[in-house]
């Protein structure tokens, strides 16, 4: 029996990896975090990645992750906040799984992010991150409206994982249910 992916989409800091981890752990998936999958390829940070080849070298980097994992099943994927806005991206993950995206309010994801001192995150940088995360929200916001969306702003990462398999195991349900059609 084939075993569709999970993809985690969504702005930074809505707790894509977080959730990812818990909810592969209980499905018993493997767990894939782009964002981490490219720093071990290219043997540096996102930031340095950033700062030495710039964005667009970044996105292919992205483009060639998603290529490989594409095929894959039984995959939980947590996305970097902008690969699923992508269209081709979007369409070669989608074709093995179903993705659901992780949103959380401008000033929960400030919160999550400032006390993150782990991930340096390079689209934040300047004086004021806050309108920063409020402005890339907004231009984003069309983007991650095509997918099902799951708030997590005041919710634990259990109620989060529970949400989240119910919603795949309805989805999966009416997959199932289609193909026999």
């Amino acid at each position: 029996m084939q075993k569709p992916n999970i993809i985690l989409t969504g702005f930074m800091g809505t707790g894509k990896t977080t959730i990812g981890k818990r909810l592969a752990k209980e499905l018993s998936y493997n767990f894939i975090d782009t964002d981490v999958m490219i720093e071990k390829r290219a043997g540096r940070t996102i930031q340095k990645i950033f700062e030495e080849l710039g964005e667009s070298a970044f996105r292919k980097m992205e483009s060639a992750v998603v290529s490989e994992i594409a095929g894959m099943q039984g995959q939980v994927i947590a996305t970097g906040g902008r690969l699923m806005l992508d269209p081709g991206n979007a369409a070669a993950l989608s074709q093995t799984g179903m993705v659901f995206c992780l949103v959380a309010t401008a000033e929960e994801i400030f919160e999550r992010v400032s006390k993150d001192n782990q991930n340096v995150r390079p689209l934040l940088a300047g004086e004021d991150p806050m309108a920063r995360i409020v402005n890339l929200l907004e231009q984003r916001k069309d983007g991650y409206g095509r997918f099902s969306q799951i708030e997590t702003s005041l919710k634990t990462p259990d109620e989060i994982v529970n949400i989240l398999l119910a919603r795949f195991q309805i989805k999966f349900r009416s997959t199932i249910a289609h193909k026999r059609q």
